[in-house]
């Protein structure tokens, strides 16, 4: 069986970030990502789906931290549903990315960027994992650096053009079907 959620998107506004009786941070981030397709008729068509995204630990602390409204990320999860009861008593049920994965794709430069080079970020269980490594302490996650955990100075060289959050932004690019 496969549960993965993968999804590059704006925050709708900033973290919530909330204690569970354990002391637990738990943030709430809404995030929403966009798709337009050209119709039949050759009208442009724009769509915005929000995601709520659930994050644990040091992840989710960090998120509340240095994300704000308006921030790009990218989310690594699953899905997973809650059920709950509202104020007069009648299930309610939620859907959301329980997130492993949070990455600030933001450049640097152009909001403060964190969490090593990369500004990544990945919980597993609980524990952290930098550079592919599990670490059992359990302090919460760590900066996740690609290349084997090595740092490397991106001070010299250009921020990387990551190119179009999504297909709508990149010109010649409005008859992507996905």
């Amino acid at each position: 069986m496969l549960n993965k959620v993968m999804i590059i998107g704006y925050l709708g506004r900033d973290p919530e970030l909330k204690y569970a009786a354990s002391g637990m941070p738990i943030a709430n981030l809404r995030i929403a990502t966009d798709e337009s397709y050209t119709d039949r008729d050759g009208n442009k068509v724009e769509r915005t789906e929000w995601h709520s995204v659930v994050v644990f630990q040091r992840v989710a602390e960090n998120c509340a931290s240095y994300l704000s409204k308006g921030s790009l990320v990218f989310v690594e999860g699953s899905l997973q549903t809650r059920k709950w009861q509202d104020q007069n008593g009648q299930d309610r049920y939620t859907t959301e990315i329980k997130a492993l994965r949070v990455q600030f794709l933001d450049r640097k430069g152009a909001r403060q960027n964190i969490g090593g080079e990369d500004g990544a970020y990945q919980n597993d269980g609980g524990y952290a994992k930098a550079g592919g490594k599990g670490h059992p302490s359990g302090q919460g996650a760590q900066p996740f650096q690609q290349g084997g955990g090595k740092s490397q100075s991106r001070e010299a060289s250009p921020p990387d053009d990551l190119g179009p959050a999504f297909p709508s932004e990149a010109s010649g690019m409005d008859d992507v079907p996905f």
